[in-house]
């Protein structure tokens, strides 16, 4: 894997395609999160796992990637029926089929469990990041996870760079990092929000 490459002055956030703080959410209509644009900031999400630079983070960014294919697919397949992630999932399963639906349940424990880890991290500013990473671990993907997922997501969670090095390769400037950091991750814990409880609701169900 690669990290992304930071223009001078910049930030990890100038690199990706779309950020969450981006993502079209519509408050007039059940919170509507634009499909495309949802997905797009998922998969930029993904290459955040990059600027931790250890090959066993590699099956952490291919299972969000893996997920957002999945639900790709379904957008593909049937566009006017997917323009928000929730009608997509509505629609999917009165087609009698949940692939997406069920790539959707993972890609938000996943997304979820690098929210709740970043967010730690922001509030306790002396703790180390594979603490912070293994707290969120142990509150979102561990009760889904059988032996052997585990067991690679620990040795991920022991292989984080120290909370210094993690932020300098977000951007040279700490105060623009913090400041497009909450803003971005904010934006993600209010779209992982509304996604955990629509998939509550009946009709998100298969």
């Amino acid at each position: 894997m690669s990290a992304p490459q930071i223009p001078p002055g910049g930030t990890f956030f100038d690199t990706i395609k779309e950020s969450f703080a981006d993502v079209p959410v519509d408050a007039a209509n059940d919170d509507a999160i634009s499909t495309e644009q949802f997905l797009e900031a998922a998969d930029a999400l993904a290459t955040l796992f990059d600027l931790l630079a250890s090959v066993v983070f590699v099956p952490v960014k291919q299972d969000i990637q893996g997920n957002v294919k999945k639900l790709r697919d379904r957008f593909l397949a049937a566009p006017t029926d997917s323009q928000s992630i929730q009608a997509l999932v509505v629609n999917e399963i009165k087609s009698k089929q949940h692939t997406a639906t069920e790539g959707l349940l993972w890609l938000v424990r996943g997304l979820d469990f690098t929210a709740q880890a970043l967010r730690l991290n922001l509030s306790n500013p002396s703790e180390e990041l594979a603490t912070s990473f293994k707290n969120a671990y142990a509150t979102t993907l561990k009760p889904h996870h059988n032996f052997i997922v585990k067991a690679i997501f620990n040795t991920a969670m022991s292989a984080t760079p120290t909370r210094a090095d993690f932020y300098k390769k977000l951007g040279d400037d700490q105060t623009k990092v913090d400041t497009e950091l909450r803003k971005w991750l904010s934006a993600l814990e209010r779209q992982v929000a509304i996604l955990k409880a629509f998939q509550q609701r009946k009709e998100a169900k298969w």
